[in-house]
C-alpha cells in the first residue's frame, strides 16, 4: 500500500510540475511582441550580419523597451499577413504597413481587418521604370495596357490592377524588392512600390538604371496593425507618444533620412 501511495503521490507531483512549466512558458510568450515583417528598406531589412535593422525595426525595439516586452521579428508572406495575425503567429503587422487603403487580397479597407495604431509616417505609391523609358510614363493613362509588377497583397497591387486595366498584365511577387528585378530584366514595363523604398534603392548599385516616373499618386500613411480588440493597440499608442514627445522618434527618423516623412496622427484611420 505504501508503494502504491508513493507512486500516486509521485504522479501528482509530476503532473503539477508539468503544469507549472507550461504556465511559465505561456507567461513567457505573453511577454513577447512578435512583429510580422518583410524585407523592405529602409523600414525592415537585414544588415551584413543577418540581423534585422531599419526604422521600423528600431522603432519596435524602442516600444518594446517602454512596455518591458521582448520584441521578435517574424518574416512573413505579405499576402498572408491577416491570416498570420488571426492565427497568433504574430502579434502585429509592423512593416511600413499602409493603413488608408483597400487591401488587394480582401478587397476591403484594411481598417476593417485590423485595429490600427496612430499613423506615424507619410508615404505614397510610386511608379518605377527603366531610366531610358522614363519619357514614356508621365501620366496614369500611360500605364494602361502595360505589364506591371507589384507585391502581392500590397497597396501597390491595388493601384496596379486598376492602372493596367483589362488589356494589361500584372505580376505579383511576394516581396516588393522582387518587383525591381522584374523591371530591370524587362519582364515588366513598370513596378508600383512604396516611395520610401524606391528612394532608398534606385539610382545606385543594381538599380542605377531605374528612376521614379513623373506620376504623382495619392498620399498614404503607415501604421501598426493589431488584431481587432487587442489591448496592445492603446499600449503601443501611449509608447509612440512618449517616444515622439521626448524627441527619440525624431532622432531615429533622422538616422534613416525620414525626418520629413515622420508625422504622428492620432485620428482614426478611415
Amino acid at each position: 500500500m505504501r508503494k502504491i501511495a508513493y507512486l500516486v503521490l509521485t504522479g501528482i507531483l509530476l503532473v503539477g510540475t508539468l503544469f507549472l512549466f507550461t504556465a511559465c512558458d505561456n507567461t513567457g510568450d505573453a511577454e513577447k511582441l512578435v512583429c510580422g515583417v518583410t524585407k523592405a528598406e529602409p523600414m525592415n531589412y537585414l544588415d551584413a550580419n543577418g540581423n534585422w535593422t531599419g526604422f521600423d525595426t528600431e522603432f519596435a525595439l524602442l516600444v518594446g523597451e517602454k512596455l518591458n516586452m521582448e520584441v521578435v521579428f517574424q518574416e512573413i508572406d505579405w499576402n498572408k499577413k491577416f491570416i498570420e495575425l488571426e492565427a497568433g503567429t504574430i502579434n502585429c503587422i509592423w512593416n511600413g504597413f499602409t493603413a488608408n487603403t483597400v487591401d488587394s487580397v480582401t478587397n476591403k479597407p484594411r481598417y476593417e481587418s485590423v485595429d490600427f495604431s496612430y499613423s506615424y509616417m507619410l508615404n505614397q505609391q510610386c511608379v518605377v521604370v527603366k531610366k531610358d523609358r522614363a519619357a514614356e510614363f508621365t501620366s496614369e493613362d500611360d500605364l494602361s495596357g502595360k505589364k506591371a509588377a507589384a507585391e502581392k497583397g500590397s497597396a501597390g497591387e491595388t493601384f496596379a490592377q486598376d492602372a493596367v486595366g483589362d488589356g494589361g498584365t500584372l505580376i505579383s511577387p511576394t516581396a516588393q524588392i522582387n518587383t525591381f528585378v522584374e523591371v530591370k530584366s524587362g519582364a515588366v514595363d513598370f513596378a508600383v512600390v512604396d516611395i520610401l523604398l524606391a528612394q532608398s534603392l534606385i539610382g545606385s548599385g543594381d538599380y542605377a538604371d531605374m528612376v521614379i516616373a513623373d506620376i504623382t499618386l495619392e498620399s498614404e500613411v503607415y501604421a501598426i496593425g493589431f488584431k481587432k480588440g487587442s489591448e496592445m493597440t492603446q499600449k503601443v499608442n501611449d509608447a509612440i507618444m512618449e517616444l515622439y514627445n521626448d524627441g527619440t522618434l525624431v532622432e531615429l527618423a533622422k538616422k534613416y533620412g525620414l525626418e520629413n516623412s515622420l508625422k504622428i496622427d492620432t485620428s482614426p484611420i478611415r
